[in-house]
């Protein structure tokens, strides 16, 4: 049985899924991902700051929206 983990937002802002509004998506539900990847952005008075995950795991769900405003510690993804 694998554990679930929490990304939390480390700030608060706009999460983004994807790096531009015509670009796919960083990750997908059920992708695997590993440390270090990239799975939303979290813009701040039009800084961005990449969201990145730090253990390899597969991308559980997102417990937020695309565009959805965000406080800091707020749980953005699920691993499993």
């Amino acid at each position: 049985m694998s554990e679930k983990r929490a990304i939390l937002s480390p700030l608060p802002g706009v999460f983004y899924r994807k790096p531009s509004p015509d670009k796919p998506d960083y990750v997908q539900e059920g992708d695997s991902v590993k440390a270090g990847d990239i799975v939303g952005l979290i813009e701040v008075m039009k800084n961005f700051y990449e969201v990145k995950v730090e253990v390899d795991g597969v991308i559980d769900c997102f417990a937020v929206e695309n565009e959805s405003i965000v406080d800091v510690d707020q749980e953005l993804v699920t691993l499993k």
